[in-house]
């Protein structure tokens, strides 16, 4: 057998360089990603998982992008600030991120002096797995799904609080929806404040707050040490709700096409290792890891199954409202969705009545970067929904969201605060 010499080697690397650079502009780019670096972040939350397991199990190497960084943020408004400032200047590139606040960003709603990010959303990353907690103070009077029983305990006083993530977030409006629907206005009757995720715990600990809504684990947390009950799940009020999504900045997008999609692939092969219920005990000693959440394993692995404590002698085992990272198209970010999600903000006047919500979602969603991706990852063709619209959505009150109609529905509410 003939070895090549090490100068026939190095002529040939020569050669093979000498030949990329005499490509025409931009056929090295569609060989594989344009870069191999960005930098994601994310919140202490179950539903972060599939970044965090792209990152451990190596996806995001596998598509090409080794140098992807997963970062940790304090909090969703940090999340903000630092997608306002951008991974090239020491924030971040995307996201692990509630799915309305690339649209409140698009249109400058939550930046300083109104300042537009423009932003893109790649993929849904779970549906389900939320939920609405109270206090142990409160357990006696009996909310559950319908939190009509806390309007006499709120009558008359100012100081009552309840707090989710942040304004205008998925949080917000399960919380909101909930008290709504059970006559309560959480703008008049409540006090509605902003706690991050991971301090929900202990601020009901000291007893600053009465209720709260946020993922998990800091739900099942706050039953394991007795300091409250879960009233509900938020796939109770919506079954199979959308939640949170990957999001990048549209420059990082725009400039580099072929990273995002394989980002978009390693999350995708993230989300579907991590719907299948063999996997859940690694999944849940690897977020519980210090590095990542620092929280006992027992914290976030009952309810990733699907069973559920809720804390006030109601149990429940392999619950179908379990949060999904795959199932059920739970990946696909349904312009439907985000359009139910923008008619909530406009509801509560976090969005003016004025606002152009299907402009909105042609500049934000990019259900196209998520169907090449799912074909890079080599997604089934059966897995891929076949257009934009999961149809009507019914919540737990018998109210229905046509995505036709978006009027209609915030319409049939009685409780709003709409904003010219």
């Amino acid at each position: 057998m003939t070895h090549p010499t090490r100068r026939a080697v190095l002529r040939t690397a020569s050669l093979l360089a000498a030949a990329r650079l005499a490509l025409p502009h931009g056929a090295r780019a569609a060989t594989g990603p344009e870069t191999s670096k960005a930098t994601l972040g994310y919140i202490a939350l179950t539903d972060s998982a599939p970044l965090i397991i792209a990152k451990e199990r190596g996806l995001f190497a596998k598509y090409g992008m080794a140098d992807v960084e997963v970062t940790k943020q304090a909090s969703w408004g940090g999340t903000r600030d630092n997608l306002v400032l951008g991974g090239g200047a020491g924030g971040i590139d995307g996201a692990h991120i509630l799915t309305p606040m690339p649209y409140l960003l698009q249109t400058g709603k939550v930046v300083q002096n109104g300042q537009s990010v423009p932003m893109s959303i790649l993929a849904r990353l779970n549906t389900n797995g939320q939920a609405i907690s109270v206090s142990k103070a409160l357990m006696s009077a009996g909310a559950k799904l319908d939190s009509a029983p806390l309007r006499p305990v709120f009558a008359g006083k100012t100081d009552n609080k309840v707090a989710m993530t942040f304004r205008g977030g998925t949080h917000d409006l399960w919380i909101r929806y909930w008290l709504a629907a059970g006559g309560i206005d959480p703008d008049r009757d409540v006090q509605t404040i902003v706690v991050p995720p991971p301090q929900m715990v202990a601020n009901m600990k000291v007893g600053t707050m009465d209720a709260f809504c946020v993922g998990e684990p800091w739900n099942d947390q706050l039953v394991h040490q007795s300091l409250g009950y879960t009233a509900c799940v938020t796939g109770e009020i919506w079954k199979d709700h959308p939640e949170k999504s990957l999001a990048m900045r549209s420059d990082f997008v725009a400039a580099n096409p072929k990273s995002a999609e394989a980002i978009t692939a390693a999350v995708i092969e993230a989300q579907i290792w991590a719907d299948k219920l063999e996997n859940k005990e690694e999944l849940a000693a690897m977020l519980g890891k210090r590095a990542w959440f620092n929280v006992p394993p027992a914290d976030i692995l009952p309810r990733s199954k699907g069973d559920i404590d809720y804390g006030d002698g109601r149990k429940v085992t392999a619950s179908p409202l379990r949060m999904k990272f795959w199932a059920d198209h739970a990946s696909y970010p349904f312009q439907s969705h985000e359009l139910w999600f923008l008619t909530e903000d406009i509801r509560w006047g976090v969005l003016g009545t004025e606002t152009d919500t299907k402009a909105l979602i042609a500049a934000v969603n990019r259900q196209d970067i998520w169907r090449s991706a799912a074909s890079l990852a080599g997604v089934a063709a059966a897995d891929v929904p076949s257009g934009p619209s999961r149809g009507v959505e019914t919540f737990f009150d018998g109210k229905s969201f046509d995505p036709a109609n978006p009027a209609a529905y915030l319409a049939a509410q009685s409780i709003k605060k709409l904003q010219a």
